[in-house]
Formats: C-alpha cells, sequence, structure tokens
C-alpha cells in the first residue's frame, strides 16, 4: 500500500490523518476524496497542500456517485481506501437521519464495489464506538454484537456490517476500527468539545446535556491515527479493533476541566434537556489493539488539555465558521429554549 484515497480527508480526522501519514511516510502519495460538505473544510488541509505538494492531490466528490470514486481510484492509481467518510453528529442523525443513511450506508456499498471490482490491497472503515450502543458497565469488546441507539450508530453499525460482509462473501481485504471520542485539531465546532471551549473563551454559556454524568472516552485524534496506522500495516485481514485510552470521564468533568484550563468560571455551565435516547455510558476494551504493540501517548485529560490549547491558539479557524450563517442558524434550531427550567 503506498498510494491511499482518503475518503472524508478534509474533516477533522481524516484530515489529522493525511497529514500524519504523509509525515511519517516519505514514500506515501494521498489522494483525498471529499464532498466538502459543512464539516468538509479545505483550510484543514491548507498546510499540507503547501508542505506535500508533490504527493497530496484533492478530489471534490460524494461517495455516493460511483463513476467518481472509480475516476479517482483510477486517475490516482489508488491501492488501498481509507474511509473516513460519514455524516457523524448524533445531534443531527436525529434531526435528519436521511443523510446518515445515504453517505454511511450506500456510500460505503459503493466504495466496497469499488475497491472489489478494482482489486485494491486493502478497504479500512472508520467506525466509532457508538455502534457498540449504551454500556451499562464493563468494556466494549470487538466480538460484542453491535447494538446501536441513534440513527447515526445505527448508519455506521450497517456500514461494519457491509464491510464485514464483503470480506467473508467476497473476500475483499478488508479492516475495521472504532474509535472512541476523538478530540483534538480541526474539529468542526458543533461537537462537544471544541464547542464548549469556543464558548468558554468567547464567555458564552456551555449547553451541558442533562445532569452532565454521561460518561465517554475522550481520545486525543493523533493517537487514533497510529492506531489507524498500525491496524492497517500489522492487523489481521477481516478484523476490527478497538481505539481508545481505556479510560473514562463524565462530561461534567470535561467541562471543569476546560474552564479551569482556560481560567473561565463554572458559572458558565448552562444545563439544557438532554438529547433524545442519549447514550449514558461507552467504554472501549482495547487489548487487542495493545497486543499489536500499541499504546495512547495521551490520557483524557492530556487529549482535553491539548485540544483547549489549539483551539485557544487557533482563533483563525474556528472563528469563521462560528459566525457563519450555517453555523448560527444549526445552534439556534439545537440549543434555543432548551434550557434546564424552559
Amino acid at each position: 500500500m503506498r498510494n491511499l484515497m482518503i475518503t472524508g480527508g478534509a474533516g477533522f480526522i481524516g484530515s489529522n490523518f493525511v497529514r500524519y501519514m504523509l509525515e511519517r511516510y516519505a514514500d506515501y502519495r494521498v489522494v483525498v476524496y471529499d464532498k466538502l460538505t459543512y464539516a468538509g473544510n479545505l483550510d484543514n488541509l491548507k498546510d499540507v497542500a503547501e508542505r506535500f505538494a508533490d504527493r497530496y492531490a484533492f478530489v471534490k466528490g460524494d461517495i455516493c456517485d460511483a463513476a467518481t470514486v472509480r475516476g479517482a481510484i483510477q486517475a490516482h492509481e489508488v491501492d488501498a481506501i481509507v474511509n473516513f467518510a460519514a455524516e457523524t453528529h448524533v445531534d443531527r442523525s436525529i434531526m435528519d437521519p436521511d443523510a446518515f443513511i445515504q453517505t454511511d450506508v450506500y456510500g460505503t456499498y459503493v466504495l466496497l464495489e469499488a475497491a472489489r471490482e478494482l482489486g485494491l490491497e486493502r478497504y479500512h472503515q472508520i467506525s466509532t464506538d457508538e455502534v457498540y450502543g449504551h454500556v451499562p458497565q464493563g468494556a466494549s469488546k470487538e466480538s460484542d454484537p453491535v447494538a446501536p441507539r441513534s440513527p447515526y450508530a445505527a448508519s455506521k453499525a450497517s456500514g461494519d456490517l457491509m464491510v464485514n460482509a464483503y470480506f467473508i462473501t467476497y473476500g475483499l481485504p478488508v479492516t475495521i476500527t472504532r474509535g472512541a471520542n476523538n478530540i483534538g485539531p480541526y474539529q468542526y465546532p458543533e461537537k462537544v468539545v471544541p464547542l464548549f471551549v469556543t464558548n468558554a473563551i468567547d464567555d458564552i454559556p456551555l449547553p451541558l446535556y442533562g445532569d452532565g454524568l454521561q460518561v465517554r472516552d475522550y481520545h486525543y485524534v493523533l493517537d487514533h491515527c497510529e492506531g489507524i496506522d498500525l491496524v492497517l500495516h500489522k492487523g489481521e485481514i477481516g478484523g476490527v479493533y478497538n481505539i481508545g485510552t481505556g479510560a473514562e470521564m463524565r462530561n461534567v468533568d470535561m467541562a471543569h476541566l476546560l474552564l479551569d484550563l482556560l481560567g473561565k468560571p463554572e458559572s458558565l455551565i448552562q444545563p439544557v434537556r438532554d438529547r433524545a435516547g442519549h447514550d449514558r455510558r461507552y467504554s472501549l476494551d482495547v487489548s487487542k489493539l495493545r497486543a499489536l504493540g500499541w499504546e495512547p501517548a495521551h490520557t483524557c485529560e492530556d487529549a482535553v488539555a491539548e485540544t483547549v490549547r489549539w483551539y485557544a491558539e487557533n482563533e483563525w479557524w474556528w472563528r469563521p465558521i462560528k459566525s457563519g450563517d450555517h453555523y448560527q442558524e444549526y445552534y439556534k434550531q439545537q440549543y434555543e429554549g432548551r434550557e434546564v427550567g424552559d
């Protein structure tokens, strides 16, 4: 594998992975294939385009468009696909599930068909811990059944099952990674950690769902990239691998931590009505990936601290997004009148 097509490579995790792979492997070439929806942003790859102009290319396209997908693979002599392309926000999936089914399910099928028909060396699917559903105790293992509880999680679980079906039925060389809650540079500021950080910087209330006792594994994005890289090169074909710190943090504690780091008052926390069907706890057993020699370099606390630092130092990136009409309309629709007591 030397010529990678990174679908969704202009998004949060995808752009970090593109940068990571080009920095790590001097003989790799990467083509980013991205539809550039609201969360896809070429500013995420601005430095990549400048630093790696001879080994980087960009193709604007939808993974549901079979002809454009095949054209990009053939034009750039792609031998492996890493699929980050997805609609990802649970709240948006509750408001409008259709886009999630189209991209996360049908789009995955289109990519798998292209990989099969063109004889690619590898297809890798980026998935999520949310496919396991609410985990009241213990930690989810890769062999556990999927039990998604939101339209987003259901669309991702469906994609995983399709990937496995192509491995079993057609012998397609596939791997899957299921990541915890990634945070870090270039995450669209509707997601909870960058939302809270950027709101706090501007002294805007932090809309905390319910009692804030939901449990998450906040995982630094570059640790996730290292885990994906390891699975690509050493993972078992047909295998599924969890990626996370293996630790957990309550959302309210995350909010307190980032406020402390920014020197902001706890009074900025504003409880709001909880998300419909909100999963109370996710937890991943990451021993399978650790057996390949991987360890996360950041704890949950480290990940929050690094993320706070990046957003504090890179207002050039997030301010235009948050001031835009698309973001403002979403924020109003999502949070207006939702304060506890209203």
